[in-house]
């Protein structure tokens, strides 16, 4: 008996943390950013790897990390993109990350088959499933004011 008593105790203070209202929930923005009631969505991640194609041609090599410049300042300006940035040398060969404002892998994809450099196997991608805050991408506006010098 003592015990069931306990297990209702906890179970009824876990139900009633789980269902408290946030004062600040602003249902305008949250469906604007596609939130679930949680404050969350899905997100694609992406892993960039050094890929199988190791030329030493350097001109061919620029061409496509200017593909891959370019391809990453369209995606951020469809709002497709939110994060991205290079990994620090590694034993995994990992490069950098993204994560994709899309939530399937056909998406994301074919947004990774417009950069030449993963096209043609400079870099190789892996791609996993993300579930993170809605309002992650809220942060570019202000990233935008505080860099100096550009890439």
């Amino acid at each position: 008996m003592r015990l069931s008593l306990v297990l209702s105790f906890l179970l009824l203070g876990v139900t009633s943390h789980a269902q408290k209202a946030n004062p600040n929930y602003d249902s305008t923005l949250a469906k604007r950013l596609g939130a679930d009631d949680y404050g969350m969505k899905a997100y694609v991640f992406v892993i960039l790897k050094s890929g199988s194609n190791t030329s030493t041609d350097k001109s061919f090599v620029d061409s496509c990390f200017r593909s891959h410049m370019r391809n990453i300042n369209k995606l951020v300006e469809e709002g497709k993109l939110l994060v991205a940035g290079p990994m620090a040398k590694n034993d995994k060969s990992y490069r950098g990350i993204f994560i994709l404002n899309v939530s399937n892998f056909e998406e994301a994809t074919k947004l990774m088959e417009a950069d030449l450099a993963i096209r043609e196997k400079i870099l190789d991608v892996e791609l996993y499933k993300w579930y993170g805050s809605a309002a992650l991408g809220e942060y570019l506006d202000e990233a935008d004011k505080i860099w100096k010098s550009n890439p």
